[in-house]
């Protein structure tokens, strides 16, 4: 079976994103999501792929969740439910679920792994978030802490969770 992890940047108040954009520019946290991404599959809701800048991300194989059976996107295969999108994969594929927070919230049922960067504070708007994670369900396996610097604004921790 293929390993599902979920990866997000996640403010205190569980926040992701607002108008269709990260709440963070963290260099390292995106760093650390291309090193972790680069050469497996990711899986997206259609507005995430589209906040994109430059389309499909490159080194990764791109799946899109859309209601929209016809959408075609350039580098992107896309399916209309996370389940087909899922039966599409190989038995060793390693797949990233990306985002938005309605995909992340179809996933966490079904994911081994969360590869979370938890910052430190509360964004003043919102309206994307992360759902809860659940302690009777995830138990921490990595944490790795960083303080604000000049490249970052705000203190923020690199957290993996494996399912119990």
């Amino acid at each position: 079976m293929a390993k599902i992890s979920v990866i997000a940047a996640v403010a205190q108040n569980r926040a992701i994103g607002f108008e269709n954009k990260l709440l963070y520019w963290l260099p390292n946290d995106l760093k650390r999501f291309k090193a972790l991404t680069t050469g497996h599959t990711i899986v997206m809701g259609r507005k995430t792929f589209e906040s994109f800048p430059k389309g499909a991300l490159p080194n990764r194989r791109n799946v899109v969740l859309s209601r929209n059976a016809a959408l075609q996107l350039p580098g992107a295969e896309c399916f209309t439910s996370l389940e087909d999108a899922l039966k599409s994969c190989q038995p060793d594929e390693h797949i990233y679920i990306i985002g938005g927070d309605s995909v992340y919230q179809q996933s966490m049922d079904i994911a081994d792994e969360l590869c979370l960067t938890l910052v430190e504070d509360t964004p003043a708007q919102a309206d994307a978030f992360f759902p809860v994670v659940d302690p009777s369900v995830w138990k921490e396996t990595f944490i790795e802490k960083h303080s604000a610097d000049e490249k970052h604004q705000q203190n923020y921790t690199f957290v993996n969770y494996e399912r119990i």
